[in-house]
C-alpha cells in the first residue's frame, strides 16, 4: 500500500522526475507543506466517498471483518494528473446527501 500511495505522491508532486526544483530551503519547505495539504485533502475527499457509497439506502453494502480491514482511503485512480481541471466554487460535491 505504501508503494501505491508513494505512487500517487509522483503524480500529485509532478515536475522534472518528481523532485523539488529548487536548492532553497525555503521552496522546498513550502513544496512539502503543499504537497501534504494536497495528500490530506485527497484522503478527506476519499473518506467522504467511501461513507456516501457505504450510507446509500439504495445499495445496501454489508462488509465482512477481512472488507472491513481492507478498506482504506489511500486510492488515487480517480485522479486526473494532467489535463484542464475546472474548479467551480460556486458548487459544493455531491457527497453526503
Amino acid at each position: 500500500m505504501v508503494e501505491a500511495w508513494n505512487g500517487a505522491n509522483s503524480i500529485i508532486f509532478y515536475g522534472k522526475n518528481s523532485e523539488i526544483a529548487s536548492n532553497r530551503r525555503d521552496e522546498q519547505e513550502m513544496s512539502v507543506l503543499c504537497l501534504r495539504i494536497c495528500q490530506a485533502a485527497l484522503v478527506y475527499v476519499n473518506v467522504l466517498m467511501i461513507q456516501d457509497i457505504l450510507d446509500d439506502p439504495d445499495c445496501p453494502v454489508e462488509l465482512t471483518s477481512e472488507d472491513e480491514r481492507g478498506l482504506t482511503p489511500l486510492f488515487w485512480s480517480h485522479v486526473l494528473p494532467y489535463g484542464e481541471v475546472k474548479l467551480n466554487m460556486n458548487s459544493r460535491l455531491a457527497l453526503g446527501g
